[in-house]
């Protein structure tokens, strides 16, 4: 058995549901010690949480980064000065207390999504390092496709990348489009989305709703929108509120949400790689509706449109015509996401790497589940 420190960034829930997806399978042989903020601890919490029965998996609250919003939008210029002021105040701090815990518990490698501070402290502590997540994108992959401003934008938040991650034994970029690498990164390793267990267990079928996942500050006007659908429209992350016309809303809970994202003809959400990576590997259209100041998401949203797999429109022009354009697209896309349903799932070769590092780490010591495990 190892010991494996695991973090993540906390903004969202994509870091953390991949890094669940990983967990499943990992903590069947070792014990795992994981270190998230925010949304990510949160979502953990309900899985490997005080009253856990999974004694094995560790979970702890760090301080993390955040996005900010100002009047309900995205606030760039806000989030990176956010940015800055953690860098100077919380990760010499974090990363003083990972190397003090590091020393202490020894652990055999560190897994790290996109969470400064614990690649430092184990870089420091001469520990080997993966790196499994999706923004390096920003940096290894040919984006040539993309609109100047994009690539722009890409190649800045390519310097942040760089800075993260510095000397790590191996480099996953997990996504559902995989472009060429470029010159200089051709020892990345990219894989396919990490798809839950209950995600992969999943039965999909074309229902009669749409789905919709929402940020708790998404404008009115969206929802105007959606009313027009013609249709029930299932609305997940704005919590419970009355019935608005075809608009249900739910809570958060993950069974159901992913029986939903199974079941609906087709799913309207923001451009997250997790989300939409979960909806094209059960076959569903995306209408995906990045903010326009959300430049990741915007890639994305390229990308899905690209593949010819979806739409997609700027949060703040999402308008009927556009949704109705979409619906009447349905069939042409279901043509093409029924080539991805069930096939866009790279767990088991992420896997693979973490089981060949492991194996050098620990010199011949139990390793992680092979790809032929499952999970």
């Amino acid at each position: 058995m190892a010991r494996i420190f695991y973090s993540m960034a906390g903004e969202g829930r994509g870091h953390a549901a991949r890094a669940r997806t990983l967990v499943e399978s990992l903590r069947r042989d070792h014990e795992l010690w994981l270190f998230a903020s925010d949304d990510a601890y949160d979502f953990l919490a309900r899985s490997y949480g005080q009253n856990s029965p999974h004694a094995e998996v560790r979970l702890l609250r760090i301080p993390g980064l955040r996005y900010h919003y100002t009047r309900g939008r995205l606030d760039l210029w806000k989030s990176l000065r956010s940015g800055l002021q953690y860098a100077v105040r919380e990760m010499p701090r974090l990363v003083r207390a990972f190397r003090q815990r590091i020393a202490a518990e020894r652990p055999d490698l560190v897994i790290s999504d996109f969470e400064p501070s614990l690649p430092r402290a184990a870089r420091a502590e001469r520990v080997p390092l993966v790196s499994i997540d999706h923004q390096h994108v920003l940096a290894a992959y040919d984006l040539s496709i993309l609109p100047a401003s994009l690539r722009r934008y890409a190649w800045l938040m390519s310097l942040g990348v760089r800075l993260y991650y510095r000397g790590q034994a191996a480099t996953i970029v997990s996504s559902f489009y995989t472009p060429p690498l470029k010159r200089g990164w051709k020892h990345v390793r990219q894989v396919g989305p990490l798809i839950r267990p209950e995600v992969a267990a999943a039965c999909p079928v074309s229902g009669d709703y749409l789905l919709s996942y929402l940020r708790s500050n998404t404008p009115d006007a969206v929802l105007e929108t959606l009313c027009t659908a013609g249709m029930p429209v299932k609305v997940y992350g704005l919590g419970e509120r009355p019935e608005r016309g075809p608009l249900r809303f739910y809570p958060i809970h993950e069974q159901h949400f992913v029986d939903d994202l199974a079941g609906c003809r087709a799913v309207v959400c923001a451009a997250g790689n997790q989300l939409l990576s979960e909806a094209l590997y059960l076959g569903k259209p995306v209408l995906a509706i990045p903010e326009s100041q959300h430049h990741e998401q915007l890639i994305n949203a390229h990308f899905l449109q690209h593949m010819g797999v979806g739409r997609w429109t700027l949060l703040e022009q999402f308008q009927p015509a556009v949704l109705r354009r979409f619906l009447e697209q349905l069939d042409e896309f279901r043509e093409r996401t029924a080539l991805l349903c069930g096939r866009l799932d790279g767990t088991h070769e992420a896997l693979s790497i973490l089981n060949d590092v492991l194996a050098q780490a620990t010199q011949g010591r139990e390793t992680v589940p092979s790809a032929s495990a499952g999970g």
